[in-house]
């Protein structure tokens, strides 16, 4: 289906708000956040439609890092994950999610009162967040699978045992 909103618009119109912002590249954010979705739909406030983005994706990995940090009810893999980790990775883990819930409350704060210029301010803090968090992840992550064929021994029969 066409839409009359297009990738070159997208383009063009994030270049405005990026210039009066001074805001990270279209290429910097599409590549982390993915934005070039928008172009699916248009918008008259662009800007909040590409903080939604970033958001979104800030709060999807505040309850990844949550599953780990307090595990209740999910997939075993994740049981299996987490004693993989040592307390060190724990502990950044906690930063991380630390860092994601302050930027989910600024979230909040910024769909009960819009402000373009706060959004702006969101989304630079946000690209900067974004850089430290994926990398710290990445490190825990590739930890986990390094370690993901290693059996961990249990004093206790697991189900099948």
């Amino acid at each position: 289906m066409e839409t009359d909103y297009s990738l070159r618009q997208l383009k063009e119109d994030y270049r405005e708000i990026q210039e009066k912002h001074d805001l990270p590249t279209f290429k910097e954010i599409n590549e982390d956040f993915g934005i070039e979705k928008l172009s699916d739909s248009e918008s008259e406030i662009l800007i909040r439609e590409v903080r939604k983005f970033i958001s979104e994706k800030f709060s999807n990995y505040l309850r990844f890092s949550e599953t780990f940090l307090n595990p209740s009810n999910v997939q075993m893999f994740v049981y299996s994950s987490i004693k993989s980790l040592e307390d060190s990775d724990r502990e950044k883990l906690k930063e991380v999610y630390n860092v994601l819930s302050k930027k989910e409350m600024e979230v909040i704060e910024l769909d009960l009162d819009f402000s373009e210029s706060k959004e702006a301010e969101y989304i630079k803090d946000s690209f900067k967040v974004w850089q430290y968090v994926k990398k710290e992840l990445l490190k825990i992550i590739l930890k986990i699978k390094k370690n993901w064929d290693n059996k961990v021994e249990s004093k206790s029969k697991d189900y099948f045992g």
